[in-house]
């Protein structure tokens, strides 16, 4: 059985190089516009920066994938060729792509290059796979986060192509690619802008020793002094509804599932994901470091549990889930 692939988040070519320094396999990122999923400011790679940091990742035997991973705007889709061609010109190893024009465009223009499905297409079944990659010949699905570690062993057991999964950052509760709420208050959704809960539409107002986060002008939560938050999103806001106050769809928690790394690669997946290229090179040093030591560990018959607890500290809200890895609930 071969080793689990490691790839983690590249918000900038400084992120870009803490990651592979700190032993990622790969690293995903994106051109500096809204053609993929994290276009916040600041962020993202220009096409020169991109080209640049194929050269130095190669120094350090890792591969750069190019999240192409929104939905192309209607009358528009010239971006998000342009965003092709340049990961192509790039020398990248493959480009992470949800939208089927966009996936259509790359198969054609470039027939030998290589495809991953973003996760953001949601091919959560075996036949969802056979489509994509009969249709497009796309080489790696990266799976949802919304389901079970039985339901993955089930899929990789049937899937013609290599398989991604999370394990580690940000939780979305939805099914990636089917979301809109974000634009509910802000006028823009990850999947046609590229941003969800852009951070020129976020507050945190402080009065009476309570801190108030707020998205688009509407309160998100209400905090105590020294109450721990995390990033303002709509779907991990705490409401009131029919006299109780709780969060509606999920706590502010982040995915963890080192401790599952064993069974993830026993079943068969390929890849291993890190999320979050907008927090920071410590961030993806840390992370990257400390996964980098648990697939080493599994590969010489060795224990994960060293590791397991390293990163709590860098949990949203300050606590950890193994999200629908070991939930029933749909």
């Amino acid at each position: 059985m071969g080793s689990i692939e490691l790839v983690c988040p590249a918000g900038s070519p400084p992120m870009l190089r803490a990651a592979v320094e700190a032993g990622a396999d790969s690293v995903y990122c994106g051109l500096r516009d809204e053609t993929n999923a994290r276009n916040f400011p600041g962020l993202n790679f220009s096409p020169a920066e991109l080209r640049e940091a194929v050269v130095l990742a190669a120094d350090h035997g890792a591969k750069v994938l190019v999240a192409i991973n929104t939905f192309a705007g209607a009358g528009r889709v010239d971006v998000w060729r342009r965003a092709v061609d340049s990961a192509v010109a790039s020398g990248a190893h493959a480009v992470i792509v949800a939208d089927i024009g966009v996936l259509s465009y790359v198969r054609t223009a470039y027939p030998d290059f290589r495809l991953h499905l973003s996760v953001q297409a949601a091919a959560n079944s075996a036949e969802a796979i056979a489509f994509y990659v009969q249709t497009f010949g796309v080489k790696r699905v990266v799976l949802p986060r919304v389901l079970s570690a039985a339901e993955i062993g089930a899929l990789t057991a049937r899937s013609p192509v290599e398989v991604e999964a999370f394990v580690f950052g940000g939780l979305c509760v939805m099914a990636e690619g089917r979301c809109a709420l974000s634009s509910y208050a802000t006028g823009g959704s990850p999947n046609l802008t590229g941003v969800c809960s852009p951070p020129e539409a976020v507050s945190f107002d402080e009065s009476g020793g309570v801190m108030t986060p707020r998205l688009g002008g509407f309160a998100l939560d209400r905090l105590g002094a020294g109450e721990p938050a995390g990033y303002p999103t709509l779907c991990k806001g705490r409401f009131e509804a029919e006299g109780e106050e709780t969060y509606l769809f999920e706590e502010p928690v982040s995915l963890n599932a080192m401790t599952l790394l064993r069974s993830l690669r026993q079943s068969g997946v390929t890849a291993v994901k890190v999320e979050g290229r907008q927090r920071g090179k410590t961030y993806v040093s840390r992370v990257t470091a400390a996964f980098r030591g648990a697939i080493d560990a599994l590969d010489v018959g060795g224990d994960t549990a060293p590791f397991e607890a390293m990163l709590t500290d860098l949990a949203e809200g300050g606590r950890e889930t193994t999200g629908a890895y070991r939930r029933q609930w749909r």
